[in-house]
């Protein structure tokens, strides 16, 4: 295994699609109703709740959950008009609902989730005062030394991992389908992946020796293409992105397996958000115990 650093490479051309890349990336991340755009993280039990700035009450019952919409209050899901009382069935681990409304012309909806076999409500407004604050990640520069080749061992059969969460009381179990090894200046290491959003691509959390001082301390991302057929992908360090949690309290986003803390400082990718949504009512853990 050997560290990629082309001496062919067009080092301009490399920095205008990192930078095509991340304004893409930035643009996806502030959609107007987006992960910025959320005001709460609720946690759904059995007593009805009402949600600031969103329509509706809201339980948890046989049929999973249900609102309660009052006269002229409604809510749209997959271009069905919702009023009255309404049952969302079943939602699949790691499985949302987002259904829409609109508030004195502003746009909103409330994400309906389950995580960690918890069921949560997420109500979100293009008002949301983040979303206009919001001006952008710092990020290093990138550096076509920081693209490594890697070679993917995959298990005999996914193995069930169960990581922590940026949420006290919450846990994630992914399939991991198997590991990646490079190399990095002498040093052999390894890392457990998943999988990513394309078929066969794969996903990478971790942290380095970064993180907690230049980059966000629990936990960063790298999205890395499907390996060949002889298992052999590139990493590229330089796209490691923030996930949702180095920006709010309100989500709850999965950590490192174990082992994938490197001991090098990977000074690549997105660094430490330079703005921060924080809320108490989000730092309490499931079952309602602080």
């Amino acid at each position: 295994m050997t560290t990629i650093t082309p001496t062919d490479i067009d080092r301009a051309q490399f920095g205008r699609e990192w930078e095509d890349w991340h304004r893409g990336h930035e643009t996806r991340r502030a959609d107007t109703l987006g992960f910025f755009a959320i005001t709460g993280l609720h946690w759904l039990g059995s007593e009805p709740i009402t949600l600031p700035g969103a329509p509706g009450t809201w339980s948890l019952g046989a049929d999973g959950v249900v609102v309660e919409l009052a006269e002229g209050e409604t809510l749209t899901l997959d271009g069905a008009t919702i009023t009255g009382t309404h049952a969302f069935g079943e939602i699949p681990e790691r499985g949302s609902v987002t259904p829409t409304f609109t508030d004195d012309d502003v746009a909103g909806a409330v994400e309906i989730a389950i995580r960690g076999g918890h069921t949560i409500l997420r109500p979100r407004r293009a008002d949301h005062p983040f979303l206009a604050e919001y001006s952008g990640t710092p990020t290093y520069v990138p550096n076509p030394r920081w693209r490594v080749t890697a070679r993917f061992r995959p298990f005999d059969a996914p193995r069930p991992t169960e990581v922590g969460a940026a949420v006290d009381g919450l846990t994630h179990v992914y399939d991991a389908p198997g590991v990646l090894e490079f190399s990095w200046r002498g040093e052999e290491f390894t890392l457990t992946a998943f999988d990513g959003k394309a078929p066969g691509a794969l996903l990478v959390l971790f942290t380095d020796a970064t993180s907690g001082l230049t980059t966000y301390a629990a936990n960063r991302s790298v999205g890395i293409d499907a390996p060949d057929a002889d298992g052999w992908t590139t990493i590229d360090f330089n796209r490691a992105v923030n996930l949702p949690c180095a920006y709010t309290d309100f989500a709850t986003c999965p950590l490192p397996p174990e082992g994938n803390r490197l001991p090098v400082g990977i000074e690549a990718g997105e660094k430490t958000p330079l703005t921060r949504v924080r809320s108490i009512d989000a730092l309490v853990a499931p079952g309602g115990a602080a």
